[in-house]
């Protein structure tokens, strides 16, 4: 057999990177540069009609059920393709990145699943991307260990019955790589992650006993749902496994995606295997629809919109009715709380917060929900445990007893709660925390003892956005204005300072953070994704 044809990608701007010529073999970058030829016009235009869409939200201030697409909702008969047995118990997710002591970590953690994340929990550094691929390639070839260079602590697989079953995020549609061009234009970040890890080890993973899984994240609508649907069935007949092999979980995580659950999985039939409640991207995507609806959509403080408030059972209640009515999984949302190591009465009320989610997840349907941290697994499972017994998953739960209306899943005024001044001090300091670490190439962060990614920096910074355009008066008095958030993030920036010391804070990428928070969260225009400028000041 001839060796493959050089592939018509180009590298640039990339430092070489170790071993990254596994990684990137001419073989794997044609697969890569083919899917973009196919796909990338379809993705152009489908962002194009998230533009035109929020603009009709922007005229309407509402939502509703696509009556287009009725048909499909009204039609009893059509499920999703059956769980393969990897994928059939599904109680307790483990999400993190892909960095080499994490790919040991949460395979070893108990969870059933891994969200192994080149999205929200991962900075898109070269490094990242590449090497993130190389770690998932070694845990399945069971040759990745690490020795911590700090502690000298050694981590190692554990047999393979032991460790989780691996589902991997790529990008959302919107990213690009930079550092893979056509013609000039880089590849859709959503390719290349699908690409690479796809071809790298989809018969590799079949030759396991699994199979190529996927979470989808950002989805907007149906329509984006199909083109994933096409990527799958091209690329399966690419490398020649049976169609059918993949299997993706969507993450219902915009406003928009929440009223065509139905569409969603039908557009993946095939290839479907459940949906997910991502929370905070979800609060994210009706700020950034409906910001300028009025008071009525004004959300409090994050922490203060519980999964019990009225919009938010609504969202979650129809998604576990939707998935089981159609044969899905229904995977609840994260537990995001790090335990600290000094304080054990900060541990044993958080940890009890933990166990009352998890316990109304599994009381209300849900198959399996998400962990930040290895020692929250136990907790989560206990909870599926109670419910499930010896049963992989309760999808005979149908919930016919839930009936959401269109009105119900943008009911923000229902909630009593407002915006607080330390909710204000709160998304400031989390927006700087988060976005220095995500500058210096780290995506999943502990900040107060929360696992913090890219989706709460989007509702810290939307939310400053939000009050600010809506005028809200806090309860001291003061009203949201540019410069109280200006000199919020003074404050902070000088406490960072003093809490690291100079030395520390110059070394860091503090200022950087300040300035591109106050940016997105102050200008008139209302940036899409905060991700998008920050990505531009990312170095590697």
């Amino acid at each position: 057999m001839s060796a493959p044809a050089p592939s018509p990608l180009a590298i640039v701007e990339a430092e070489p990177l170790p071993r990254q010529e596994e990684v990137l073999t001419d073989a794997a970058l044609a697969f890569v540069a083919e899917l973009h030829r196919r796909f990338t016009p379809r993705r152009d235009e489908l962002l194009a009609r998230r533009a035109e869409r929020r603009a009709e939200i922007a005229r309407t201030s509402t939502l509703d059920f696509l009556p287009e697409t009725a048909g499909i909702r009204e039609d009893d008969s059509w499920r999703v393709a059956p769980a393969p047995p990897a994928l059939d118990d599904r109680r307790v997710e483990i999400t993190g990145p892909t960095d080499r002591k994490m790919t040991i970590n949460a395979l070893n953690s108990g969870a059933k699943v891994w969200l192994a994340d080149f999205e929200d929990a991962s900075a898109p550094t070269w490094h990242n991307v590449v090497l993130g691929q190389l770690n998932l390639i070694d845990a399945y070839e069971r040759r990745i260990d690490f020795t911590d260079a700090r502690t000298g602590k050694s981590y190692a697989l554990k047999p393979a019955a032991e460790l989780a079953t691996v589902v991997m995020r790529p990008r959302g549609w919107h990213l690009e790589e930079r550092h893979l061009t056509f013609d000039g234009r880089p590849v859709p970040g959503a390719l290349v992650d699908f690409g690479l890890y796809f071809f790298h080890n989809a018969k590799r993973l079949l030759d396991l006993g699994k199979g190529p899984y996927f979470y989808l994240p950002k989805t907007e609508s149906h329509l984006e749902a199909r083109l994933w649907n096409d990527v799958f069935v091209f690329a399966q007949d690419y490398v020649g496994i049976p169609q059918g092999t993949v299997r993706a979980t969507v993450l219902i995580e915009t406003i928009t995606a929440a009223y065509e659950m139905e569409e969603i999985l039908y557009e993946l039939r095939d290839h479907a295997s459940g949906l997910n409640a991502g929370r905070w991207d979800y609060l994210f995507s009706i700020v950034k629809n409906f910001r300028d609806g009025g008071a009525k959509f004004v959300l409090p403080d994050r922490n203060a919109v519980t999964m019990t408030a009225p919009f938010m059972r609504a969202y979650t209640e129809l998604l576990v009715r939707t998935c089981h009515k159609r044969g899905a999984h229904a995977i609840g949302g994260m537990a995001a709380f790090i335990p600290s190591r000094k304080d054990p009465e900060v541990n044993r009320t958080a940890f009890e917060k933990v166990k009352a989610d998890k316990d109304r997840e599994a009381a209300d349907g849900f198959d399996g929900s998400w962990v930040a941290h290895p020692d929250l697994v136990p907790i989560a499972k206990a909870s599926f445990d109670a419910v499930l017994g010896d049963r992989p998953n309760q999808k005979d739960r149908l919930r016919e007893d839930v009936s959401v209306a269109p009105g119900d899943l943008i009911a923000i005024d229902s909630l009593a709660a407002k915006p607080t001044y330390e909710g204000l001090v709160n998304a400031v300091q989390v927006g700087i925390r988060y976005i220095e670490a995500w500058l210096r190439g780290l995506g999943a962060v502990a900040i107060f003892n929360l696992m913090e990614d890219a989706a709460t920096a989007e509702i810290s910074r939307s939310q400053i956005w939000q009050w600010i355009n809506a005028g809200v008066v806090f309860e001291n008095g003061e009203r949201a204005t540019p410069d109280l958030a200006r000199r919020v993030a003074a404050e902070e920036l000088a406490a960072i300072r003093a809490e690291l010391g100079d030395e520390a804070f110059t070394a860091g990428r503090w200022q950087e953070a300040h300035d591109l928070l106050l940016k997105v969260a102050l200008d008139e225009d209302y940036e899409d994704f905060l991700t998008l400028p920050a990505y531009e000041q990312l170095r590697d």
